[in-house]
């Protein structure tokens, strides 16, 4: 028996719409989930929607259960949180969080959704993905107690990290950004704010997620002697010039990546991907998340809100999708 839907899909580069979607019964092993909320990342989700996916990453950028191809028509998302309807006993009736993109019902295996703490509101966990991108950071960051950390690029993945960060005892924290409004969003997480010439230097650790190239810069000018910088960044087919002349070298300054598509090296031989997006979800309990959530609309707006989105004209940390019961 066939079941309708309806998913968001980028047509091409700066044009959105819903189209119509078929699913089939849930086979042994697989969930019917009906999506109460999804989230739209203002980074890499808005990247993809201006088409600006460098061709030699379009394998490495796909999403879980992506549909189509870059840089359009394709399907994309990654934050969904909804309801299982048909599934396992269970799962059956269970909040879950999934990295499916907007749709208001799918189906996929059951061991492709995670179930959401009681203790964890289905609209704030729509960031699980988000906050799991900081455990990982986090991991292969390893900051100890005591140490000077700044976060520069008071976006969606940095405010994740502050938040992480702030409940590290002894740590001097900054959260660092262009935009003096960020301050508000700094002090609801915890975190200390400073614009990027006021920042305090000699940091043990700078973790950079601004995706600009002075925000890079700025970051390996407010380490110590030793000093790493954490790059978070994905900048997309834009080339970014760093400064590795001057005392790069005499200070023996240490610039490593992180993604989130390989658990961190720290802890891949103890941890799976399932076991970090639980952790994610478990740290969710924390309210302070809510202040990464700076928007909402409907489904069914989705085609006119994400150029706004994608343009800046409308400014967002995550936007979240909500859904009509039916």
């Amino acid at each position: 028996m066939e079941r309708a839907a309806r998913a968001f899909w980028l047509r091409s580069p700066g044009f959105g719409e819903i189209r119509e979607a078929t699913l089939d019964r849930p086979a042994d092993g697989e969930v019917l989930v009906r999506t109460l909320y999804s989230g739209v990342s203002r980074g890499t989700e808005t990247l993809v929607f201006r088409g600006e996916v460098p061709e030699s990453q379009h394998t490495a950028m796909r999403a879980p259960f992506q549909e189509g191809d870059f840089p359009g028509p394709v399907k994309y998302g990654y934050l969904n949180v909804g309801v299982v309807e048909e599934g396992p006993s269970e799962l059956a009736g269970r909040t879950v969080f999934c990295l499916y993109p907007h749709q208001t019902r799918y189906v996929v295996p059951a061991s492709a959704v995670t179930p959401v703490p009681d203790g964890v509101p289905a609209a704030r966990a729509v960031l699980a993905g988000t906050v799991e991108t900081a455990v990982n950071a986090l991991w292969d960051a390893a900051p100890l107690i005591g140490d000077r950390v700044a976060v520069v690029g008071a976006g969606m993945v940095g405010a994740s990290v502050a938040a992480l960060l702030a409940r590290f005892p002894g740590v001097r924290l900054q959260l660092v950004d262009a935009d003096p409004g960020r301050a508000v969003l700094a002090r609801a997480l915890g975190a200390d704010f400073a614009l990027p010439e006021d920042a305090e230097g000699e940091c043990d650790l700078v973790v950079h997620a601004s995706a600009s190239e002075e925000g890079l810069a700025r970051s390996l000018e407010l380490l110590a002697h030793e000093g790493t910088v954490v790059e978070l960044s994905w900048y997309g087919d834009r080339r970014v010039a760093l400064p590795l002349g001057e005392a790069f070298h005499a200070r023996r300054l240490t610039v490593r990546s992180s993604q989130v598509g390989t658990v961190s090296p720290a802890r891949s031989s103890r941890r799976t991907y399932a076991d970090r997006l639980a952790l994610a979800l478990d740290l969710l309990a924390d309210p302070r998340f809510d202040a990464l959530v700076t928007g909402e609309t409907a489904f069914e707006d989705l085609p006119e809100t994400l150029p706004d989105l994608a343009s800046g004209k409308l400014p967002a940390l995550c936007h979240r999708v909500r859904y009509q019961a039916s």
